[in-house]
């Protein structure tokens, strides 16, 4: 996830709930972000066969989903997330069931579905669900002035942190992973596209509408499930990838991107491991997405702001793309510790920079982001300046983003980083982490255990004085150690004298030579989707 520049948006609370177990996975307390009975029954697969009502914006359909139990003692009822949306009738096996919906916090409900007696004891259970929302946070309709091209009208969902909740019942907390498939129906006009591995051709129907099909194959959080619709065309730029968007924009999107996902992709899956989800596509969303990116699997959404014409910006992409490996593979299994999915993504976007564009640029692009942190050191809350985030119920997850996760959590890897000999051995560490936990959610103590397992002979500097891991996940405040960035002065330091310059710090006689402005790299300028490396004061 890339915020745009304006944007601003614990001792856990509980733990892990894998079946599987592990050496921390024994306390099994509530994600406090969700209401989902997860300690009773988790999801298999669920399937929403859907359509898609522009004039009304809303979305009608069922979703059928398969649930399996996670405890031996019988329960009387399965408790899903639900928001702002309609729920008309609930099945198991044809027959009705009783449901009532509970208030939960201003950012979620319960919908409580009584299961009857034959249903209790079984190890799986499948139930249908009639429902209609369009009204809830997942959504965004655009007019089609909002678009670029003016055509048509445009939807798109966003599930992170916590608002699939509002798109169809679910278990929404990024502990549990399943997989998912839908049916969409929509006017011929419109074309479809989802967050899926494996997508179906569309089929038109009697009706003279299209059905489009999507299949994820691949075990995820459902905050990872997206949809776009609209006037929307696709251009190949890669054996693996294609990009999408609006017409008027396709051939500017795939000059920008032709050849680089595939790139990006491999580099990673040299120091990370395979890359599991089959097919890297991006989606260009129109001028009004307010977001930089959104790691959405086999499907990055990306703001169009990027096509430049130069590619300069294109490390949105690579940060996007290592969500691949943490994140999307390997998930924080608490909104508490988002920094498990973002700092190390960092981390991974940053040694793939480093071994495509050099060290120079990579400690440029870096220095933005800690300039970024330290400026929401200043005035954020205390709570949101550590890397363990305090939740409770009635905090939306989605009010605590800020750069913490990313940069701070980018200094934690790092400094695990210095503990080590060598970038390749750590890298053959994080190809090591992603083997083990990939489709699994995790906690801070997850990595910790597997550091250890993996580095017997630093056992201890846990507990180093001003280092202590405790220090990092729960002290507010500045990280206890920064990377060293030293590299990049051959370009920082010129943005900084002419900087100096300007602002009258340097006298006319003392001008700095700092060449042609035009070749300068995109972060010297600015520092892309995020602030300027100078600053005003």
């Amino acid at each position: 996830f890339v915020f745009l520049p304006l944007q601003r948006p614990v001792p856990p609370t509980w733990a892990r709930i894998n079946p599987r177990g592990g050496p921390y996975a024994m306390a099994q307390r509530k994600d406090p972000s969700s209401v989902a009975n997860v300690d009773v029954y988790v999801p298999k697969h669920f399937h929403v066969d859907i359509e898609i009502d522009f004039e009304t914006k809303s979305v009608r359909g069922t979703e059928k989903l398969i649930v399996k139990k996670n405890a031996k003692q019988e329960a009387s009822e399965v408790i899903l997330d639900c928001h702002a949306v309609d729920v008309k009738q609930i099945t198991s096996d044809g027959v009705p069931l009783e449901f009532h919906v509970r208030s939960f916090t201003e950012y979620g409900s319960a919908l409580h579905v009584r299961l009857s007696d034959s249903l209790r004891g079984r190890e799986e259970i499948t139930l249908e669900i009639a429902f209609t929302a369009g009204s809830g946070h997942a959504f965004d309709w655009l007019k089609k002035e909002q678009t670029a091209g003016k055509k048509l009208p445009y939807l798109y969902t966003q599930g992170q942190s916590v608002l699939n909740r509002s798109f169809f019942p679910c278990f929404d907390s990024p502990a549990v992973k399943c997989t998912w498939s839908a049916a969409v129906k929509i006017a011929s006009e419109f074309n479809v596209v989802m967050s899926a591995s494996d997508w179906t051709p569309p089929v038109k129907l009697s009706d003279g509408r299209l059905q489009y099909g999507f299949d994820m194959k691949i075990p995820v959080p459902v905050y990872l499930v997206a949809l776009a619709a609209g006037d929307i065309a696709s251009a190949r730029i890669g054996p693996r990838s294609h990009v999408w968007t609006e017409p008027c924009l396709l051939e500017k999107a795939r000059s920008e991107f032709d050849g680089v996902t595939e790139e990006y992709i491999k580099t990673g899956e040299r120091l990370f491991g395979p890359y599991v989800w089959r097919r890297y596509d991006l989606l260009v969303m129109p001028p009004s997405f307010p977001y930089g990116g959104m790691e959405n699997p086999c499907l990055t959404f990306v703001t169009p702001t990027l096509l430049v014409g130069d590619r300069s910006l294109t490390d949105v992409v690579m940060h996007e793309i290592s969500h691949s490996w943490f994140g999307n593979l390997v998930t924080n299994a608490s909104w508490s510790e988002f920094y498990l999915n973002e700092g190390f993504t960092m981390y991974a976007q940053r040694r793939i920079c480093t071994e495509l564009l050099g060290k120079a640029y990579t400690c440029l692009e870096a220095a933005t982001g800690r300039a970024l942190l330290n400026q929401d050191l200043g005035h954020l809350d205390p709570n949101l300046t550590r890397l363990r985030v305090i939740l409770t119920p009635d905090v939306d997850p989605d009010d605590t983003y800020c750069e913490t996760p990313y940069e701070k959590g980018f200094c934690f890897v790092s400094y695990l980083r210095s503990l080590v000999s060598s970038d390749e051995e750590f890298d053959a560490f994080l190809a090591a982490y992603v083997e083990k936990f990939q489709y699994r959610s995790v906690l801070s103590e997850d990595l910790f255990g597997f550091f250890f397992e993996r580095f017997p002979h630093l056992k201890g500097v846990e507990s180093k004085e001003g280092f202590e891991f405790d220090r990092w996940l729960n002290v507010p405040g500045s990280p206890p150690y920064y990377p060293d960035l030293s590299a990049g002065e051959s370009l920082t330091k010129p943005a900084e004298a002419l900087a100096a310059y300007w602002l009258g710090r340097i006298p006319e006689a003392e001008k700095p030579d700092v060449g042609a402005l035009e070749k300068w790299p995109t972060y010297q300028v600015y520092s892309g989707e995020r602030h300027p490396l100078i600053r005003i004061n």
